[in-house]
């Protein structure tokens, strides 16, 4: 059975379990508290660093390496085109998500209102909070910018920078730190991938300590 060593509440986890579901791919999730010492771990990846994929007798780690070895070993249902231009694009938007936006939006509101918790390293900085909270609105404008001229964010077909961008923000839907009023085209975007098939067990996720808000799992939200 493939294994993967994933944190619920990471996007970088989450974008390698859409993919994974999008293509169809069994894989057992084992959680993992990577905060703690951990040797096991580090002998998967040196980097201590999740997600870590199991895989045809292979240790895959690194959330964006994992993601383009799938695309190459299973090519379908395709989530990066086949054209250099394409390429580019989906490959430009999933690094602006997992670096961009995860450094100036989640790392703020996440990290301080989720991890200092489970971590026990103390109480939210309301500093980093609010600069996070800024943030986001800059993010879904752009992101309301790309859907006003195509179908997914980038092009007329899903892909994995669709998959980027839900991993981030299913995170703070978790902690309802997303403003799902400030953009239709955002909304109805999220409540097509939120309705996807491979969504089903991210929406499953139960944090201890942190209720699901009444809209995470539902489709019609």
């Amino acid at each position: 059975m493939n294994r993967l060593y994933h944190v619920p509440l990471s996007p970088f986890c989450r974008k390698v379990r859409l993919s994974l579901a999008e293509k169809r791919i069994e894989v057992e999730l084992i959680e993992e508290r990577y905060w703690e010492d951990n040797t096991e771990l580090l002998r998967r990846n040196p980097a201590g660093k999740l997600p870590v994929l199991k895989m045809d007798g292979k240790v895959l780690a690194d959330s964006v390496a994992i993601c383009e070895y799938l695309e190459e070993k299973y090519p379908s249902p395709m989530l990066i085109p086949s054209g250099a231009d394409g390429r580019y694009e989906v490959r430009r938007l999933v690094a602006w998500f997992d670096d961009k936006f995860y450094r100036e939006v989640t790392a703020k509101l996440l990290e301080e209102r989720v991890n200092k918790k489970l971590m026990k390293k103390g109480y939210p900085d309301s500093k980093n909070v609010k600069e996070g909270a800024r943030a986001i609105k800059y993010h879904l404008d752009y992101m309301s910018w790309l859907l006003d001229q195509r179908r997914w964010l980038a092009g007329d077909s899903m892909s994995l920078a669709d998959f980027a961008a839900a991993a981030q923000l299913s995170c703070l839907d978790y902690i309802s730190d997303v403003d799902w009023n400030r953009s239709a085209i955002v909304k109805d975007w999220y409540a097509k991938i939120k309705s996807r098939p491979a969504f089903r067990s991210i929406l499953a996720d139960q944090i201890p300590g942190f209720p699901v808000p009444a809209h995470y799992a539902n489709l019609d939200f």
